[in-house]
């Protein structure tokens, strides 16, 4: 089962400032997350939320997955460092 991918506008926004080596690794994963998710229980984050996150080196998706329309919506890609930074705002 192939889910589609949507990004939120910031997250477009941002991937305009990524080195160009990192941006095709990320694209890479995200077509893999669309063919084949990851198991959830490992990629969920803690917390109240339905926020899952995967690991491209020092780079982190967050994403929610929308099983009733087949949706991975994309709402924040950056560096580990910067990431979970206001997270609790989107």
């Amino acid at each position: 089962m192939k889910y589609a991918i949507k990004f939120r506008p910031s997250v477009e926004k941002s991937l305009r400032d990524l080195p160009q080596k990192e941006l095709l690794r990320i694209k890479r994963k995200i077509e893999l997350l669309a063919e084949n998710l990851p198991n959830r229980a490992t990629t969920k984050m803690k917390g109240n939320n339905n926020f899952h996150k995967v690991r491209i080196g020092d780079y982190r998706i967050i994403y929610e997955i929308h099983d009733d329309v087949l949706l991975i919506l994309i709402i924040k890609i950056g560096h580990r460092k910067d990431i979970y930074k206001k997270l609790t705002q989107i």
